[in-house]
């Protein structure tokens, strides 16, 4: 078998399998969750995440090198609000081709720099090696108060699903990129310059009133599988509560715009679930919209036409996208 045979998610889990847990202070290990979560012997739990990415398959050639370094930065730190965490720090590794610009370098370090301060934290170092196509992986590291870890395995029938921000606006600016065609640059700023939840995962987790959490940067109805596969329950949401910039309605309708927002990925917004009676504190911990709830099995949405399964598919290497 050949690995473009499984889906990403499918090649981790096999992974996974194949490390088998030998340390009782790991509390979240390999494929498990957004992150690992250690148990270092105090009031903390140590998260640990890493991200690669790469020129080809992450970087459109119409991003700069500051936001190339941006993006590097924040992709790991989404990971870290995913639990409600306080980011501690990146590690960054960078394979850079011999003929790359010292400019365009530098245009990295800053927009990697500009990421960290805007969430209190720093590059702690990292490595650099020769490679042919560029590569950035970056390791984050993050802290928080064993009672306030947020996993995904919580979910619970009846929950209330919400999301931050807006869906669809990085998606958008995709399937525009591929097709050619311009975009304003609202747009495509959310896709070049994604803003990772930190404030809000904080905010979220510290309510002690979230069942479940995770990132989508993936895509709703991929994160929406990983939720309901750990809590093994399932989820219904509704097309028309799902929040969208005008900008991309404007632009997208019908399957078009269900694709953007459902299934391509790229916005950077929190994925969580809370009981019903518990929606006023996480009301007043962050902006937030409610677009569904847990139910017992199945994951479908409710559109105008009907009521339609909501297929496990989103942003993945590897597999058929």
């Amino acid at each position: 078998m050949k690995i473009s045979e499984l889906s990403e998610r499918a090649l981790i889990r096999h992974i996974a399998q194949l490390l088998p847990r030998h340390d009782k202070n790991i509390v979240v290990g390999a494929g498990e969750d957004d992150c690992a979560v250690l148990d270092i012997g105090c009031d903390d739990f140590l998260l640990v995440t890493t991200d690669m990415l790469h020129r080809k398959t992450d970087f459109p050639q119409q991003m700069s090198g500051w936001q190339i370094g941006w993006m590097s930065v924040a992709v790991n730190l989404s990971d870290i609000a995913s639990k409600g965490a306080r980011p501690l720090g990146i590690l960054m590794a960078m394979g850079l081709p011999p003929d790359t610009e010292l400019d365009f370098l530098e245009d990295i370090i800053k927009g990697m720099d500009a990421c960290t301060r805007k969430f209190n934290t720093h590059i702690l170092g990292g490595d650099t090696d020769s490679h042919d196509e560029l590569t950035m992986t970056g390791t984050a590291l993050g802290s928080i108060k064993k009672k306030h870890l947020v996993q995904r395995n919580g979910a619970k029938t009846g929950d209330m699903v919400c999301v931050t921000g807006n869906l669809g606006t990085a998606g958008a600016a995709i399937m525009f990129l591929d097709k050619g065609i311009s975009v304003e640059a609202k747009i495509l700023k959310a896709l070049f310059e994604p803003v990772p939840r930190i404030n809000e995962g904080i905010a979220l987790a510290g309510t002690s009133a979230i069942s479940s959490m995770m990132d989508i940067s993936d895509g709703l109805a991929l994160s929406l599988h990983d939720i309901g596969k750990a809590s093994s329950l399932g989820f219904k949401i509704y097309e028309d509560r799902l929040p969208v910039l005008p900008e991309v309605t404007d632009l997208l309708e019908g399957d078009e715009l269900l694709q953007a927002v459902v299934y391509t990925g790229g916005d950077f917004e929190l994925l969580f679930t809370v009981s019903p009676d518990k929606l006023g504190i996480v009301t007043s911990a962050c902006p937030l919209t409610v677009i569904g709830e847990v139910i017992n099995e199945g994951i479908f949405i409710q559109r105008a036409k009907g009521i339609e399964e909501l297929k496990s598919k989103g942003y993945e290497h590897f597999g058929k996208k």
